[in-house]
């Protein structure tokens, strides 16, 4: 079972950028999202970074940990599902590593609808997992959903 533990924070200011790799492309977009009776609510979605595709399956319950499932796609075939079978607005962002302290940051800097939103991740071994946050990570947003890729697809930052 694929199990995500994930923090959630805001970026304040440029400081992660001196520990950042290049950074890499990601654009996604949702083809569906389920709910229902009997059934946890989940996201589908199509992922493109850099060279590589993912079909992703996220459980969509509140919180740091969630249910996840990555399985790679060709490329040409993920770039028509993006064109032709997505819902909503792709999310397009570029995604930095950046470690700090003994762990490793995914730093995402949103651009087209969701421009001007910066958004630092940190994967943990358990929920109480402990670790340094960086003076660069401000409030933390885990349990807010408007700021999950899913919500950023219906609701652009922009528009906020």
């Amino acid at each position: 079972m694929g199990i995500e533990i994930e923090r959630k924070f805001l970026v304040v200011g440029e400081g992660w950028r001196a520990a950042a790799d290049e950074g890499t492309l990601i654009r996604q977009g949702y083809l569906t999202r389920v709910t229902g009776p009997g059934a946890a609510p989940a996201s589908v979605r199509i992922r493109i970074a850099g060279d590589r595709a993912f079909l992703n399956i996220k459980s969509a319950e509140l919180g740091i940990r969630r249910l996840e499932y990555d399985y790679p796609v060709p490329v040409n075939e993920a770039e028509e599902m993006l064109a032709r079978l997505c819902i909503g607005h792709a999310v397009e962002k570029t995604r930095y590593h950046v470690r700090h302290a003994g762990h490793l940051w995914e730093v995402d800097i949103f651009s087209g609808d969701n421009e001007g939103l910066a958004v630092a991740e940190i994967e943990l071994a358990h929920e109480d997992e402990p670790f340094e946050r960086p003076d660069w990570v401000g409030a933390e947003v885990s349990s807010d959903p408007r700021y999950y890729n899913v919500y950023l697809a219906d609701h652009p930052y922009r528009s906020w």
